[in-house]
């Protein structure tokens, strides 16, 4: 079995006041990826004993930012997607290991009204060919904040928020694109009908205690890998950010 988890940490330095390095030893994965590490090289000691890490930030400083750890050394890593206009806020990390990539990914908000719609779409198009070129040579694993409710199960007030970010037409058609490019939803998948699972809550209104929230995190597995899938979990009870930790086993 190898496990896999993914967690939006809102800020790696506040989350690690709140029991971070605790949490990453409970979990025990064997590949960690986060998102919104908010934080440039140097300025917070996260190194763990056995393990390699690899840092993508943002040119703006307190901003974006992915990390990823693993116990096995990969075979090749890179930072991005080799196109300019997308590379400059740390938002995609890809390792090559013997037999998948693992590409960890955090999907750009579309932010108040949705001023930056725009631009997702030509990044949701340029991610999605990005993995579909991975996929030819050997199967993908996708995991990350992706910033989009794909449908009204996946949210808890859907009516309310259609024209919302994360939950307009634009966003869900391109996350439904992104499947029909042959990649399944690892929790979907194996959790066709449960409601209630999300995996981000606003920090107002005691949302995370009224359980008013959004499922925006999410595995995201070439179709080939279904068959792998052993457990696909979004872990509602970790603390330490507005967003929980999502998990991913596959099966050897």
């Amino acid at each position: 079995m190898t496990k896999f988890i993914s967690w939006n940490v809102n800020g790696l330095r506040a989350c690690d006041k709140k029991g971070f390095r605790e949490i990453f030893t409970r979990l025990d994965a064997d590949f960690f990826s986060l998102q919104e590490t908010k934080m440039q090289p140097g300025q917070l000691d996260m190194e763990f004993p056995g393990w390699h890490s690899y840092w993508n930030s943002a040119e703006k400083k307190g901003y974006s930012g992915t990390a990823v750890f693993c116990k096995e050394e990969p075979l090749n890593v890179t930072y991005g997607l080799g196109i300019e206009e997308h590379d400059h806020e740390g938002r995609v990390i890809t390792l090559e290991m013997p037999d998948f990539f693992l590409v960890t990914v955090y999907v750009p908000n579309s932010q108040e009204e949705l001023r930056r719609l725009d631009y997702r779409m030509t990044w949701e198009d340029a991610f999605r060919a990005y993995v579909k070129g991975l996929d030819v040579q050997k199967p993908v694993i996708v995991c990350g904040d992706l910033n989009v409710a794909h449908q009204e199960i996946d949210l808890r007030n859907p009516a309310t928020n259609h024209f919302s970010a994360g939950f307009t037409d634009e966003e869900r058609g391109k996350f439904t694109e992104l499947l029909e490019a042959g990649f399944t939803d690892t929790f979907r998948h194996l959790h066709p009908e449960t409601v209630e699972a999300y995996s981000y809550w606003s920090y107002r209104f005691k949302a995370r205690e009224k359980n008013a929230g959004w499922r925006i995190d999410y595995y995201v597995v070439s179709n080939r890998l279904a068959d792998r899938i052993e457990d696909a979990s979004i872990l509602a009870d970790v603390f330490g950010s507005d967003h929980c930790p999502v998990s991913l086993v596959l099966k050897d």
